[in-house]
């Protein structure tokens, strides 16, 4: 058993509010160790598009789940709270504080709070949205969510046809929304949990988003996006940052169209972002400046 004493520090935020420099400077603060709560950035051959930490980076603190898995694997919260605990609970061994960083905010909730059992609906149900999707696109998924589940909808990731068909199917199959699942029940740890929650100006953070992706470009996401071509339907690049380039490769518009999707997307998405966590009231929320008012928060929390 871990002392009540272990703190788990989680940063978490919208894309480009700084929250890898952040933690950095959290996890040297407390002589500790990082773990990366980042749907994509566990994979090796996502590196441009995930914003993943660069080789200063990671040399300034060990991280764990940067790099660990392989695009040929399927991953999902589930797997990542198992094994992130065990990480987590074997760092306890030696530190007082572990820091969790990162933007997924269901893999940051599968790991602080768990899952309710979620009821096995016919499979049927699933073949069908399927085939509605290939049929008809992601529109079609769009808009029957929207009807459906529109309460749920407003905070889901649009973009991602694996989670829109997911939330659907148990709609559909439950008559009740995927998220009433997630609500009724909270894991108990060992281990007290600090959320801290990192924001800035929305005319400050689009600018930020802005110019991250100009980087990114310049830096070969394209080409990263052409050799991820084969695994085009894992479920890690159906998401902001890749599938506009994919549209692209298609046909589906020019180069400079997919460039104002990519920006336009990555502002929508990081504004759903803050909707999810700022849902969360233990979130205590800091812009990245305010380093010494972070680390007062942390060492006072009980």
């Amino acid at each position: 058993m871990v002392a009540k004493s272990k703190k788990l520090v989680v940063v978490a935020g919208p894309t480009a509010v700084g929250k890898t420099a952040t933690a950095i400077r959290i996890a040297q603060h407390f002589y500790t160790e990082i773990i990366s709560a980042d749907s994509r950035q566990i994979f090796k051959e996502l590196t441009i598009g995930t914003a993943k930490p660069d080789e200063v980076e990671l040399a300034a603190v060990p991280h764990h789940f940067i790099n660990s898995h392989t695009i040929s694997q399927q991953y999902d919260a589930a797997t990542f709270a198992t094994e992130a605990l065990a990480v987590i609970q074997n760092l306890f061994l030696k530190n007082d504080h572990v820091i969790l960083c990162g933007g997924s905010g269901l893999y940051i909730k599968a790991l602080c709070d768990g899952f309710d059992d979620i009821p096995a609906v016919d499979e049927n149900i699933r073949k069908g949205l399927v085939s509605k999707f290939e049929a008809l696109g992601i529109e079609w998924l769009q808009h029957e969510m929207e009807r459906l589940d529109p309460e749920h909808y407003k905070t889901l990731d649009k973009l991602n046809p694996h989670r829109l068909i997911r939330a659907l199917e148990i709609k559909i199959g439950t008559g009740n929304s995927i998220a009433s699942y997630r609500t009724n029940s909270k894991r108990k740890h060992d281990f007290d949990i600090v959320k801290i929650g990192l924001t800035l100006p929305r005319e400050v953070l689009y600018e930020r988003i802005d110019l991250r992706m100009d980087k990114m470009i310049e830096a070969g996401l394209f080409q990263e996006a052409k050799e991820m071509l084969p695994f085009e339907q894992h479920q890690a690049l159906q998401t902001v940052g890749y599938q506009e380039i994919f549209g692209y490769f298609h046909g589906a518009y020019d180069k400079e169209e997919a460039i104002r999707l990519l920006k336009r997307n990555s502002r929508h998405y990081a504004k759903r972002q803050l909707t999810w966590f700022k849902r969360d009231e233990e979130f205590k929320w800091f812009q990245p400046t305010q380093l010494d008012d972070i680390l007062h928060h942390i060492n006072s929390y009980k």
